[in-house]
């Protein structure tokens, strides 16, 4: 059973967790090991099987890298620890980045963030579309193999999980928690 037949979706590279949230409690109240206490052993093993599936899916369409990648290997475009070649160029800005990172001061940090953001959007620019309107029936595979691109540039460029903290000051990329600056 895939994640999208447990909450009963279609196959889709962008969640709705909002939406989603209702049908994530009302699977983890149907499949609570405890009410299975007194089953068959079967039965309880196979609400502890679906309880486990239902987390592992919860975490992974909360985040939308996760997903996609979830949908790759669904979809036989991904394997885990593959190695995927991605343009010197690309390698070459993101060390680049990095390294202004490491000397990072607050004059410079206004044009570094520019430069993230818009490194950002030329990564995704060219399959945004196919991730935000994404239809499992017509996608085709030169479609997917590039949201694997995209995918794999993102893991590189993005540095998970370290912070940056220069003066007082730190920088995550996507993060919502008070006080840190988003990239």
């Amino acid at each position: 059973m895939t994640y999208f037949e447990l909450f009963e979706i279609p196959v889709q590279l962008k969640v709705d967790v909002a939406a989603l949230s209702k049908k994530f409690f009302a699977l983890s109240k149907k499949y609570h090991p405890d009410y299975f206490a007194s089953e068959s052993g079967a039965a309880q093993a196979e609400a502890l099987e679906k309880s486990a599936l239902l987390n592992k899916a919860w975490k992974t369409f909360q985040n939308q890298d996760a997903t996609i990648k979830y949908v790759l290997q669904e979809k036989g475009f991904l394997e885990e620890e593959e190695k995927y070649e991605l343009p010197p160029a690309f390698l070459m800005e993101v060390l680049e980045i990095n390294e202004q990172l490491m000397d990072i001061d607050e004059t410079n940090i206004r044009k570094l963030e520019s430069r993230i953001n818009q490194l950002q959007s030329e990564i995704y620019e060219p399959v945004k579309e196919i991730v935000e309107s994404y239809d499992d029936a017509v996608t085709y595979r030169k479609r997917t193999v590039a949201g694997k691109r995209v995918l794999l540039q993102e893991k590189i460029f993005r540095p998970h999980p370290p912070a940056i903290s220069r003066n007082g000051l730190i920088l995550q990329p996507n993060s919502k928690k008070p006080g840190w600056r988003n990239w």
